[in-house]
């Protein structure tokens, strides 16, 4: 049997407006901004009259660490939301935006894939409705008042050698990690060493998807740090005067997006602050919004639950006061058996022993999420070429788990995939057996909180950072940061600090390379080994094969 293509079914979709999307919410059409027929944002008005209504039940998308064998986060999460909608459940979906820079580097698009895709798949992940570059925008505002604030007099005292305030681009570019700014004589400032990140790991970034409305954000982006003085006290951006035009340019970005699926379920698509760099998960402004119009909602969380979930948890969940009633972990039998040493080259061979012993790094999430007092249950994201011996280890290394494992064909077939998982996700939400809790409280000191998450999560040995590390961590507690949750930043693909370590590792050193602190965002950076908030594009980046056809149509972006 021939399978379409994700975006020949994606051009295929009979897509509704977006006023009939809203419809189904009980979302008027005068209070949605439209971006064409298909996209539009929800107005802010309409967002505050919700304040009083209850909220739905919220579920969480997770997985195993990321291989190349593919496990299928965003796709389950579109193809749960679509199932529970087609057992007669309100469900409503909750993702990130894609970022421009791993489109056309090696990831290529984010809306899902097969018949659990949200649409318009192109628009979503090219400029969509223009949130980035609001977020590029604003971030560079700030970096060029800090220059332009020295350029006039300095009135603020700032050490051009301890400005803290990067520049960002929406593009993988390592030519631009480190520059050098301001040359070409006195008409242009004055010479210092600086840089860029990527957008998706700005703080500005991170404070969009974490404010409550439009007064939190300026709050927010006022109490960022700029740079230091010569006597080592922090610039923040309100001492620049910046917060306020910071805030007119992402007034429009911080409204939510309402897309659809390829079922015309409705989903929310903001936000998308990077998984392994910043805490990975889509805006609180669009969870909040959609669990006060459906009775469940159903989002992600980036790369595995190491980074992504616990994030979530300790992050999203404390800042916001959410907590999530089910957790479904994703796992495929091909990166089971990847994690048990088998090559890529040869997945497609049944191999038994091989799923089982790579479902070791799968029981340590499980492990891990049930530390958060919430019911968990495997989704086995089903490829074709699995085979029932092993779809059978793997159900029975997660029964011997305490948990339960469900097969998902959502990928084929759409809700009709996803109805078993779908009635079991809503069975656990609604027996209200959650008792979710953090990783750790507030009063916990930095660097204390840093270990609880490396030796918990992780099964780290030991955590090291030198004493320039420890005594950073202590002057921010000293200057009242110290209840702020640790975001850690390391590899995505093991629960190590070493990329090729893959299962399940413990025992292991964790360095603490750097840690910074996101005072507007609301938490504490520990890097973790080697980490790049600039990515640089592979070998052969896939913006090599996006194109224009001769129909005028995008090929090769997903």
């Amino acid at each position: 049997m021939a399978f379409k293509t994700d975006i020949e079914i994606a051009r295929a979709a009979r897509k509704r407006p977006i006023q009939e999307i809203g419809e189904t919410l009980g979302i008027a059409s005068e209070h949605l901004l439209p971006y064409g027929h298909d996209k539009a944002k929800v107005s802010q008005a309409f967002i505050d009259s919700l304040a009083d209504r209850p909220d739905g039940k919220l579920i969480l998308v997770t997985a195993i660490n990321p291989t190349p064998a593919g496990e299928g986060k965003t796709t389950t999460t579109v193809g749960l939301g679509d199932g529970l909608n087609a057992i007669g459940r309100k469900a409503c979906i909750c993702i990130r935006e894609a970022s421009l820079g791993p489109n056309f580097g090696m990831k290529g698009g984010a809306a899902g894939g097969g018949y659990a895709q949200v649409v318009p798949m192109e628009e979503m992940n090219l400029h969509f409705t223009g949130d980035f570059h609001a977020i590029t925008s604003a971030h560079n505002l700030l970096a060029a008042m800090i220059d332009n604030h020295v350029y006039w007099g300095n009135e603020q005292d700032i050490d051009v050698r301890r400005v803290t305030w990067r520049r960002v681009l929406d593009m993988n570019d390592r030519a631009l990690r480190q520059i050098t700014a301001s040359l070409g004589g006195v008409a242009n400032g004055f010479p210092r060493e600086a840089g860029f990140d990527i957008t998706v790991a700005s703080e500005v970034m991170a404070i969009l998807c974490l404010a409550r409305d439009l007064a939190d954000l300026q709050e927010r982006l006022g109490a960022m740090i700029a740079a230091y003085r010569r006597d080592k006290t922090p610039v923040f951006a309100r001492d620049l005067k910046a917060d306020g035009a910071m805030t007119v340019l992402l007034k429009d970005a911080m409204q939510p997006n309402l897309v659809q699926t390829l079922e015309n379920n409705p989903a929310f698509v903001h936000g998308g602050p990077f998984a392994n760099i910043a805490h990975g998960c889509n805006s609180v402004i669009a969870t909040r919004t959609a669990l006060k119009l459906a009775d469940y909602v159903v989002t992600e969380a980036g790369f595995g639950a190491d980074l992504g979930a616990e994030k979530f948890m300790n992050i999203k969940c404390r800042k916001a006061g959410l907590a999530p009633d089910c957790v479904v972990v994703v796992a495929t039998v091909r990166a089971m058996k990847m994690n048990g040493g088998v090559a890529k080259a040869d997945l497609g061979a049944e191999n038994v022993a091989a799923v089982e012993a790579g479902c070791a790094n799968l029981g340590r999430h499980i492990e891990n999420v049930k530390g958060f007092g919430v019911p968990v249950v495997v989704g086995i994201n089903h490829f074709a070429g699995d085979t029932e011996a092993e779809i059978a280890a793997v159900r029975a290394y997660v029964a011997a788990q305490g948990a339960e494992a469900i097969l998902c064909r959502h990928w084929a077939e759409g809700s009709k995939g996803m109805t078993e998982m779908a009635a079991r996700v809503a069975e656990i939400a609604d027996a209200g057996t959650s008792a979710f809790r953090t990783l750790y409280p507030d009063e916990m000191g930095l660097m204390e909180k840093i270990e609880t998450v490396a030796k918990r999560i992780y099964r780290a040995g030991s955590v090291t950072a030198d004493a320039r590390v420890r005594a950073q961590l202590k002057d921010w507690e000293a200057q009242g940061y110290g209840a702020l949750p640790v975001c850690m930043a390391k590899t995505q693909y093991s629960f190590s600090t070493d990329p090729g370590a893959r299962g399940a590792p413990e025992g292991f050193d964790l360095p603490v390379r750097e840690v910074r602190l996101s005072a507007g965002a609301g938490f504490v950076v520990a890097i973790c080994g080697e980490i790049m908030t600039m990515p640089g594009l592979p070998r052969v980046p896939s913006a090599e094969s996006i194109r224009l056809n001769a129909q005028g149509q995008i090929e090769g972006l997903f």
